[in-house]
């Protein structure tokens, strides 16, 4: 059979000649927690890519809410829709940045795995219920390090572990964090990619459930950004992209700095502002059916914990592994079992 591992090691070239400096380069990565022969013919970026949309997390995304639950229409966002458009700008920036694309898509692909059924609602409840607290972020470096592959995880880079984790941001902001910046130039534009994509498709649809008009919105958002979808989205993007090349030119010393300008990143704040007063904390009929069904749920698998998969029961810490298994649910799933169980 032919050795094919030069197929990989002249990636990793093209790497070094073509990326900017300040790149994360793939033959440089931290490594695995458990260490594994390379890929003949990926770089360690693309194999944990491919090992995240091969996983059964990323296929329940397709059933897991983004904000609007149980729709009516087959147009609004899922959590799988909105992953594979982070995906997409960050591809977009990383690339015109010259930096690590491969490494942004993957950050991109896993930021979400961890997220609940119903959105940010399933989020909400069993942040209230958990002792310890629930954060998709890091329930989503969780999936990927300890439930993944019955237990074994996916063993991904360092890289793109830090990637998942520090992705979220905070009410104040999209450039302030959770827990912490990424260490990567590609996290951060994985984390800005997030923001710019649910800011954006929020609008499409709370518009088309009839939650807003396009007449609703902030009118300095719209002077600066531009009065369409797309043409807000490209605003967003330029602009991210304009911004940190010129940072980094005027450093050359100094680590990329992803960000946005002054102007630009204040009204996008303040449509990301708007939308959590307009949509993100409505308080309809679905979401709390959604509510009641996660509370229900957690209580019921708390007392019967043989009601779920072996996999899923934790002696040590039985309230874990009830918020597991919630958390890798789908709206439809959650939906079934409640039903099942007598919950609603």
């Amino acid at each position: 059979m032919n050795d094919l591992s030069g197929v990989r090691i002249s990636l990793e070239e093209r790497e070094r000649q073509w990326l900017s400096p300040f790149a994360t380069f793939s033959a440089d990565s931290r490594g695995r927690a458990v260490a594994e022969e390379p890929c003949a013919v990926r770089t360690a970026f693309q194999r944990d890519r491919d090992r995240i949309i091969h996983s059964k997390a990323f296929r329940r995304l397709k059933h897991k809410t983004q904000v609007f639950i149980a729709p009516s229409g087959d147009h609004y966002v899922t959590r799988l829709t909105h992953t594979l458009e982070v995906s997409q700008l960050a591809r977009t920036i990383a690339r015109a940045l010259r930096l690590n694309e491969d490494l942004a898509e993957a950050i991109s692909l896993g930021h979400d795995l961890g997220h609940t059924p119903f959105g940010h609602v399933g989020e909400e409840v069993l942040a209230e219920l958990y002792p310890g607290g629930f954060r998709h972020n890091e329930q989503s470096l969780r999936v990927v390090d300890k439930l993944e592959k019955g237990g074994r995880g996916l063993n991904l880079t360092w890289e793109v572990r830090d990637g998942i984790l520090n992705h979220s941001k905070s009410r104040t902001g999209i450039m302030s964090n959770t827990s912490g910046r990424p260490a990567t130039p590609e996290g951060d534009i994985c984390r800005l990619a997030d923001a710019l994509a649910y800011i954006n498709h929020d609008i499409g649809d709370a518009v088309r459930a009839g939650i807003l008009k396009e007449a609703d919105l902030p009118a300095r958002a719209v002077e600066v950004l531009g009065a369409s979808h797309s043409r807000r989205i490209d605003t967003m993007i330029h602009d991210v992209i304009s911004f940190s090349w010129g940072i980094s030119g005027q450093a050359p010393d100094r680590p990329a700095v992803i960000g946005m300008s002054e102007e630009v990143l204040e009204v996008t704040n303040l449509l990301r502002d708007f939308l959590f007063e307009r949509v993100y904390y409505r308080r309809d009929q679905d979401a709390e059916d959604a509510r009641r069904i996660v509370r229900n749920m957690y209580g019921f698998l708390l007392r019967f914990p043989h009601r779920m998969p072996g996999e899923y029961v934790n002696e040590e810490d039985p309230e874990r592994g009830v918020v597991d298994y919630i958390a890798g649910m789908t709206d439809l799933f959650a939906t079934s079992m409640s039903m099942s169980f007598g919950l609603i």
